[in-house]
């Protein structure tokens, strides 16, 4: 755990996806919200928050896990994940799994209170509004749903990405379309998730950028995963591990090995 300057006690959330896919996310992570006085812990026996099981109807087991998380986090002064979706689970959906659970409800509306993002934490409630960080890339942002429009993140990454030195922010016309990876959805819809995949991947090509950032390791590795087998030289990062400046230090995400 790294000491609060201050007086701010974060618990990281991981996320499955970092966890098992990008750890370098977790670790640029702990470095912005270090770098900005926090102290950090990364509970261990943190788990998954339950999403794809909400998703899929399965409430029993999504109760199981969203209870370890609440245990587990509830005491710091913040959860934060790099993640709006694992966020948006956490902050919206635990207080309405537990409605008829007076005890439970309770502690996951006191969780969802000061449950963030990370962007949006470091912008909205550090004060954060500028990283020491270089890159000289021409870069364009994919807006992922959940962080979009269940938390509002719009402008808090493109507020940081404007102090990178040397990083030309290119919009694209429809940045706020979904990928669609949509978490179990692409597995369930693949053919409707692949045409939806290919959209956002022409309308993120069409900017001219070398380099396509969010802030959802699931919509990022499903963009990177299409633009490889498209033969696309464009590369895919997470916006944490540029604002951490960590470029030089961790490859882009690449296609997940067994993809086809």
């Amino acid at each position: 755990m790294t000491m609060s300057e201050n007086g701010k006690n974060v618990g990281l959330f991981v996320t499955c996806l970092v966890d098992l896919f990008r750890p370098s996310v977790a670790f640029a992570a702990v470095k912005l919200m270090s770098d900005a006085g926090c102290g950090i812990c990364v509970p261990e026996r943190q788990t998954c928050c339950g999403q794809p099981a909400f998703n899929s109807g399965d409430r029993d087991d999504t109760k199981k896990m969203a209870k370890m998380v609440i245990e587990e986090f509830e005491h710091f002064d913040y959860l934060v994940a790099p993640s709006g979706s694992c966020a948006g689970m956490i902050k919206k959906h635990y207080p309405e799994l537990f409605k008829d659970d007076a005890d439970w409800h309770k502690r996951a509306l006191d969780l969802s209170r000061k449950t963030y993002e990370l962007v949006s934490f470091l912008t909205d409630v550090l004060k954060v509004d500028k990283v020491k960080a270089v890159l000289d890339r021409k870069a364009t942002y994919h807006d992922s749903c959940s962080g979009l429009r269940e938390l509002g993140i719009k402008d808090q990454p493109r507020k940081l990405m404007k102090s990178v030195e040397g990083l030309d922010l290119l919009e694209a016309e429809q940045a706020e379309r979904c990928c669609g990876f949509g978490g179990t959805f692409c597995l369930k819809y693949s053919d409707i998730s692949t045409r939806i995949t290919d959209d956002k991947c022409d309308d993120l090509m069409k900017t001219g950028a070398d380099l396509v950032l969010g802030g959802d390791l699931g919509c990022l590795m499903n963009i990177a995963g299409r633009m490889t087998r498209r033969g696309e030289t464009v590369e895919v990062r997470h916006i944490a591990e540029v604002l951490a400046d960590m470029t030089d230090e961790v490859a882009p995400i690449s296609q997940p090995k067994g993809a086809s």
